[in-house]
């Protein structure tokens, strides 16, 4: 199985791995056309954003996929049922505390899922969720503020809390669009996380049995504690 988490945006270069790897994971189970849960969590379960993951995910139409779309509100639940029968999952993108909420009684499905061999990919907010300390938001740590106001995610003071634990250091995303690097970098020095991965738009990073590899247009930025204070470094996709 692989886990494909993406920063945001809509390269295709970035949604082509898991593409590949949910068609060839149907194939190996006879699947003419992969069965693929995409779940979007959207103000008044606005249909939009599920349409342009669809639209990255097939290529414009161009690939065959079976995409069983399900949006809900941002305090709304998912059904777990809805990663019954499928060979992939994906999570969208939008506000990551409502994501948190409304897949927090699917993590277990999800979670058994992927660990027998059903490919994930989560976007921006589903990214974050992934991990097993998931950082939903904020931009202050006590009184002193460590990124923009405007990243919060509708919360006030950083905010870590179990995901769904397919992969074990913190995720952070939009990174260099959106100046996040800084609150990485902060709840790693505060001892919020123990580290962490911070992911460019329409950049991939994938977790798999050979490891973890990088593909699209951007970086995937390393914050882990040292001996020193905190070390941040960056590794470049392979265009």
């Amino acid at each position: 199985m692989g886990v494909h988490l993406i920063g945001g945006g809509f390269g295709r270069a970035a949604f082509a791995p898991f593409t590949a790897e949910v068609q060839a994971v149907a194939a190996a189970k006879g699947v003419d056309v992969p069965r693929v849960a995409v779940v979007t969590v959207r103000e008044d379960a606005h249909p939009g954003h599920a349409g342009d993951l669809v639209e990255a995910l097939t290529g414009d139409g161009a690939i065959a996929l079976d995409t069983r779309v399900t949006t809900v509100g941002l305090t709304d639940l998912v059904d777990p049922g809805v990663f019954d029968d499928v060979d992939a999952i994906v999570i969208g993108g939008g506000l990551t505390p409502a994501y948190h909420a409304a897949l927090e009684a699917g993590y277990d499905v999800i979670r058994t899922a992927v660990q027998g061999g059903t490919p994930y990919l989560g976007f921006s907010a589903g990214a974050m969720i992934a991990a097993e300390r998931a950082i939903l938001g904020g931009w202050r740590i006590g009184e002193v503020a460590i990124a923009p106001e405007e990243t919060a995610e509708d919360l006030d003071e950083i905010t870590v809390v179990p995901g769904i634990g397919l992969v074990d250091v913190s995720i952070d995303v939009h990174v260099a669009q959106w100046g996040t690097l800084s609150r990485l970098i902060a709840a790693t020095e505060a001892g919020a996380v123990d580290g962490g991965l911070g992911i460019d738009e329409s950049t991939v990073l994938i977790a798999d049995a050979e490891g973890l590899r990088i593909a699209g247009e951007g970086s995937v930025w390393r914050v882990f504690p040292g001996t020193e204070g905190v070390t941040v470094s960056s590794d470049r996709a392979a265009l």
